[in-house]
């Protein structure tokens, strides 16, 4: 697992430089960078998601595009269109801008759900189909999607499909006196994202998101992950829980923190740390335990208090 942490704390020591004050987010994203899943930020404007996305694909050397979501976009506008070439008399395909490595989807719920449905076969099966012809995406390949949760005027809520396609949901939140200090300090003359260079290669990255692949996962620890995620089915204030996509999502994520601390076992420990971001946001509260302000973090936090964790076995040789 030596790789695999040595591959990360590059990624995080490189992308710190940028973000301040935020170890937990951006090693959160490293390891959903690992697990090749998708990271939906839900913060307010300014606290640095779009720099995030920018430093990480930096620190790649990958490449990197920004869609800025609109009511009026179309899904072609995401994709790509084919153009009809006189000289050729063929058509030709234009890739959109999901067609990048990095793809950073600001304000998604900004978009219209038929918009939002272009990105469903991107996120999930790596490739677009566009007039009947599919395109794979370049490996490695991540989206970045960012939602304003407080301004709800003129969006349009993700559905549940979608929600449940981003295997983590993380906010970045405002940086304490000290780190905003320290930002004001390094960006003085000019802006830290453009003194950052590439850390890891592709290769290295694609090494390491399979290596993670082989970290132990004991039966226990997985009745564990199973226990909770049916918790969150069973739960008197939820319509609807969990999905399947959520289990395989906390057990890939265990996989990657505990490889990312250079452990080739899972602990409880690493279940419990990411439970509420790959979990929460796949839940879906009931109408009458909306009208009391009831938070799928706090039917998570719940459910996590009163699962019994798992004791410790040897491991079979």
């Amino acid at each position: 697992m030596e790789q695999v942490q040595a591959v990360a704390q590059k990624i995080l020591d490189n992308v710190e430089e940028v973000i301040v004050g935020k170890h937990q987010a951006v090693q959160l994203t490293v390891i959903a960078l690992l697990c090749e899943g998708h990271l939906l930020i839900e913060d307010v404007p300014g606290t640095g998601k779009t720099m995030l996305a920018k430093s990480l694909s930096k620190s790649l050397g990958c490449s990197f595009r920004r869609i800025q979501f609109t009511p009026d976009m179309l899904p072609s506008d995401v994709t790509g269109v084919s153009v009809f070439n006189q000289k050729t008399r063929e058509f030709e395909f234009r890739p959109g801008p999901v067609m990048a490595q990095i793809v950073l989807t600001d304000e998604i719920n900004r978009a219209t759900p038929k918009t939002q449905s272009a990105l469903l076969e991107a996120m999930e099966e790596r490739q677009v189909t566009v007039d009947g012809v599919t395109y794979p995406m370049e490996i490695p390949f991540l989206v970045l999607a960012t939602q304003n949760p407080i301004e709800y005027e003129g969006t349009f809520p993700l559905p549940e499909a979608q929600l449940d396609r981003f295997m983590m949901r993380v906010g970045l939140g405002y940086p304490g006196t000290d780190d905003e200090i320290t930002m004001l300090d390094r960006q003085q003359h000019t802006h830290p994202v453009t003194r950052i260079d590439k850390v890891v290669s592709a290769e290295d990255l694609i090494a390491a998101q399979r290596a993670i692949k082989d970290v132990y996962i004991d039966n226990l620890i997985k009745e564990y992950i199973v226990k909770l995620v049916k918790s969150s089915r069973k739960h008197p204030d939820v319509y609807l829980g969990a999905s399947p996509r959520g289990s395989i999502a906390l057990y890939k994520t265990a996989q990657a923190r505990a490889a990312i601390q250079g452990r080739d076992y899972v602990t409880p420990d690493d279940v419990k740390a990411l439970a509420m971001v790959t979990l929460a946001h796949r839940l879906i509260i009931s109408p009458s335990a909306r009208i009391k302000n009831v938070d799928p973090r706090a039917v998570i936090q719940e459910i996590l208090d009163n699962t019994p964790v798992p004791g410790a076995r040897a491991r079979p040789r």
